[in-house]
């Protein structure tokens, strides 16, 4: 089993759920985070006062996945997230040793 966490720009998220759905991905964990990385973040003008914004929005989507389904999750990512343009995000992918599901009590694969 693999974690997938993806951190993507706020207004792909919509995209990002509905193409994870059509692969058969279940249940996925969304975060509002901050964050920046090649961007460096910007300037903006407020009332007539110019400021740096240095952390951008971002969504941080994590997906607990069977080892088989890593790759098409993957490529659904990069399909709907992709601007082509600086800063659309990053995919972290990481082992999970066990997954339980406080519920039933079912371990493993099955509790995904």
């Amino acid at each position: 089993m693999k974690m997938v966490t993806a951190i993507v720009k706020p207004f792909k998220l919509d995209d990002v759920r509905e193409a994870l759905s059509d692969i058969g991905v279940q249940g996925i964990t969304v975060t509002e985070v901050k964050g920046f990385g090649r961007q460096k973040g910007h300037t903006e003008l407020y009332r007539g006062a110019e400021y740096v914004v240095d952390f951008l929005p971002k969504v941080k989507i994590e997906i607990a996945v069977r080892s088989d389904m890593v790759e098409q999750v993957i490529e659904a990512i990069t399909r709907v997230a992709s601007t082509g343009k600086i800063g659309d995000g990053k995919i972290f992918i990481t082992s999970l040793e066990q997954v339980i599901r406080i519920r039933t009590g079912e371990m493993g694969p099955d509790a995904v």
